[in-house]
């Protein structure tokens, strides 16, 4: 065996080790999927996530981010919550499955950091960076590349024996490995996830308009969510999991019992406020107790504003009498003008449902 091959086992191993569930191994030259990024960018379907613009150059060429760039060890980390996800209860909020817990960046970037030690002992020599979804690389092209998964129609990367629910981290580095081939897969004629996305955010197979997208609009929009959205995004306050959910990849099959099965990692364990908490609560709750309860969850990415806006979105579509009730208590003192805006619009939809259809 080779000293290359040999250092690349060993890694390969100490990952593992480390709690990854996959890990892989890619050539760090210029992304298959670079044209496709740039010209996803030119169509606007980012939105208002500039840092994509900013950022696109590096993004393409890995020698901007790391000079001397020449391989990436990729790894995922499952995130299946063990507990169900109660969706069809309109007065209580849903949270994204990777939010349940614990940070992920947190997370995955200390145990990257102690496989970085390792890989360190190996070649003392060797330069790396280290990013976790906040690095200017096209992170899924690289895991592609590294044999974790294949893109799905839902631009989701799908391993085919476990799924799409992981996470994915990465080290670049100047040194060379041995390298994984691409995953192969594919969807075949399946739409599920493009039928079933109620704000029709798959534009086309493997096109995603982030503007329409529930999670672009629950974290990363700062302003008003388009009025033509609200309704749509029924009781679901961060992120949103439907494209993934109807995947038949994530459900077990007796080839692969293994898909959607439950994380065994303690940090992604779902905090009691995560797992189908009362909106009326989530609304009550002041910016301390929101700081408080959310320490060290992806939920803060929102900001206390934004969440507000989300779970005001939420109530107003559980159309319930106790909602109408608790949102106009908080429009009394509610003075940042885009959550007053989200607060009356819910106020107004609550008020115009018959009297019949709610409930306490």
């Amino acid at each position: 065996m080779s000293e290359r091959a040999a250092i690349t086992q060993a890694v390969r191993e100490r990952a593992h080790s480390l709690g990854f569930d996959l890990v892989g191994f890619a050539p760090l030259d210029a992304p298959a999927r670079a044209d496709f990024f740039r010209w996803w960018l030119e169509q606007g379907y980012a939105g208002e996530m500039h840092y994509l613009h900013r950022t696109a150059d590096a993004r393409c060429d890995p020698q901007q981010v790391l000079p001397g760039a020449k391989s990436a060890v990729v790894v995922g980390l499952n995130y299946a919550p063990a507990v169900p996800i109660v969706t069809n209860d309109p007065s209580r909020g849903v949270f994204a499955r990777y939010a349940l817990g614990e940070d992920y960046h947190e997370v995955m970037t200390q145990r990257l950091r102690q496989l970085l030690e390792y890989i360190r002992q190996l070649r003392p020599d060797c330069q790396a960076k280290i990013y976790v979804d906040a690095g200017p690389v096209l992170e899924r092209d690289l895991a592609w590349r590294a044999g974790l998964g294949w893109f799905g129609k839902n631009t989701m990367l799908i391993h085919t024996r476990r799924g799409s629910y992981f996470l994915i981290g990465e080290i670049l580095l100047n040194i060379e490995l041995e390298y994984d081939q691409p995953a192969f897969g594919g969807c075949g004629t399946c739409t599920r996830c493009i039928d079933a996305c109620p704000t029709g955010a798959i534009v086309a197979p493997y096109v995603l308009d982030a503007r329409r997208c529930i999670s672009y609009l629950t974290i990363e929009l700062r302003g008003s969510i388009p009025e033509e959205h609200r309704s749509q995004m029924g009781n679901r306050v961060f992120g949103c999991d439907i494209c993934q959910e109807v995947c038949p990849f994530n459900h077990p099959r007796p080839h692969a019992p293994e898909r959607a099965s439950p994380t065994y990692e303690p940090a992604f364990a779902a905090r009691e406020i995560t797992v189908a908490p009362k909106l009326v609560d989530l609304l009550r709750m002041r910016e301390e107790e929101f700081r408080t309860a959310f320490r060290r969850s992806p939920v803060k990415r929102a900001k206390w504003r934004g969440f507000r806006r989300n779970v005001a979105v939420a109530l107003g579509n559980s159309g319930q009498e106790e909602a109408l009730q608790v949102l106009q208590q908080e429009l009394i003192h509610e003075t940042d003008p885009m959550v007053r805006e989200h607060l009356e619009w819910a106020i107004e939809r609550c008020a115009t449902r018959p009297r019949s259809s709610r409930s306490s």
